[in-house]
């Protein structure tokens, strides 16, 4: 099969690599149909490696080069006798966290914070980002029939998107701010809605994106560049500051434009991950308890 192998910064090579086989008993073989490009695989590619090991892998063993590709999906085309239950050409969409399941933290059903956190397509032997991938059964969820292969390869930033605003208790009629409408940012949104937002306004420089944004007709699109912004949030919520804020895009600017437009006892989810150390306003946040 051939696979995308990221070596460093600015550099991934699609290179041929043996297909998968079945080795243990409850290995799972999926053909990858669809695989989605994260914003983490975006930071491995200009700034990493960032979490790609460069040493093998505590867990794992995987270490450089790392085949990429973290949101896929796709049909079941071998397994082990341990994933028996499982039939082939299932389609499936797959939760790539590796855990022990051994640490504190696994052994209290809190695996998403594992002291031994690994990933599919970042930092273990598979990626979706080629022919075929190997998992384990905890990894897949079967699909409904109805469900296409491109939805099955939403599920994973869709559940990201999901988290986010459930950590923000979000309650029915509240005002909730996105900031920045990325793939993750617009699945806030559309989450934010479902749930029962009484407004939802999005935050965005990008001309592109806020022109998808706007084609959603969820809310206002706003630039966090022109003067007029401050005050069409303001309006919005009478000068109280936003319930809920949901900042995706992992800047700095990002970050304190949330802390500035939230109301006291608010809610800020810091969605976006950070590639190098942001300052905030401190004192803000005390105006905000």
């Amino acid at each position: 099969m051939f696979a995308a192998r990221y070596y460093s910064a600015g550099d991934i090579r699609v290179e041929e690599d043996e297909d998968p086989k079945v080795s243990e008993a409850d290995d799972i073989i999926v053909e990858v149909a669809l695989c989605g490009i994260c914003g983490t695989d975006l930071h491995e590619y200009q700034s990493g490696p960032i979490v790609t090991p460069t040493a093998p892998h505590p867990l794992t063993g995987a270490q450089l080069p790392q085949i990429l590709g973290h949101e896929f999906s796709g049909p079941i085309v071998d397994r082990g006798p341990g994933a028996a239950d499982l039939p082939l050409r299932t389609k499936v969409a797959v939760m790539p966290s590796v855990v022990c399941p051994k640490c504190f933290f696994c052994r209290r059903g809190m695996q998403a914070l594992c002291v031994n956190f690994a990933s599919i397509g970042l930092s273990a032997e598979s990626g979706g980002l080629a022919r075929y991938a190997k998992v384990k059964p905890y990894h897949v969820a079967p699909l409904p029939e109805m469900m296409s292969f491109e939805e099955g390869a939403l599920v994973e930033p869709a559940a990201v998107a999901a988290y986010g605003v459930e950590r923000g208790n979000l309650v029915g009629g509240d005002n909730v701010m996105i900031v920045g409408a990325g793939p993750i940012g617009i699945l806030s949104a559309l989450y934010a809605d479902a749930m029962g937002a009484g407004s939802i306004t999005i935050i965005e420089p990008n001309p592109q994106r806020a022109k998808l944004a706007r084609e959603l007709q969820l809310g206002p699109v706003l630039d966090p560049n022109l003067e007029e912004t401050t005050v069409a949030l303001r309006q919005t919520t009478h000068g109280l500051g936003m319930d809920l804020v949901i900042e995706c895009s992992g800047t700095g600017p990002g970050l304190g434009l949330s802390i500035g437009h939230t109301r006291r006892r608010g809610s800020i989810v810091q969605t976006g991950l950070h590639t190098k150390p942001t300052q905030i306003d401190a004192m803000k946040l005390s105006e905000n308890e």
